[in-house]
C-alpha cells in the first residue's frame, strides 16, 4: 500500500471516531430531556388529580377547599420514568409541592429532580436541574 492510501485510511477512521463520540453526546442529552419531558407528564398528572382532591367535597371523601391528607396514589410512588414524592403537606394546605426525581443524571452527575408547585388551579414548575 502506498502511503498516500494509509493516511486516508487513518484519516478515516479519526472521522468515524469523532462522530461516534458527537452521537454519544447527542443521545445523552436527548434521553435527558426525555427523561425530564416524562417525570414532568408524571408530576402535572399527578397534580391534577390533587387538583380534583381539592375541588372534591370532604363527605365524598376529597379536601373540600384543602390538599391536606392528599396522597400520591400507591402505583404512582414509583414509575418507569421516576420515584415521586409529595410535600408534606399538614392538615390544612392551600398548595402542595411534587417532586419527582427521574432516572437519568445531568451534566454535573446528579440526578435528574423536577419541582411542580400545585394550587388549586394552577400547576407550575418550579425547578428542575435538566441544564445543570
Amino acid at each position: 500500500m502506498g502511503q498516500q492510501q494509509l493516511l486516508l485510511i487513518v484519516l478515516g477512521v479519526i472521522i468515524v471516531g469523532i462522530a461516534v463520540v458527537v452521537g454519544i453526546n447527542v443521545f445523552s442529552a436527548s434521553s435527558l430531556q426525555a427523561n425530564n419531558d416524562a417525570v414532568i407528564a408524571d408530576l402535572t398528572n399527578m397534580g391534577s388529580m390533587a387538583q380534583q382532591y381539592y375541588r372534591k367535597p370532604s363527605q365524598l371523601g376529597g379536601g373540600g377547599q384543602d390538599f391536606g391528607g392528599w396522597k400520591i396514589p400507591g402505583k404512582l410512588v414509583s414509575t418507569p420514568n421516576g420515584t415521586y414524592s409529595v410535600s408534606d403537606s399538614g392538615s390544612t394546605a392551600t398548595y402542595i409541592v411534587l417532586q419527582g426525581k427521574g432516572n437519568e443524571v445531568n451534566n454535573s452527575g446528579d440526578t435528574l429532580l423536577v419541582s411542580l408547585r400545585v394550587e388549586p388551579s394552577d400547576l407550575r414548575v418550579v425547578s428542575t436541574n435538566v441544564n445543570d
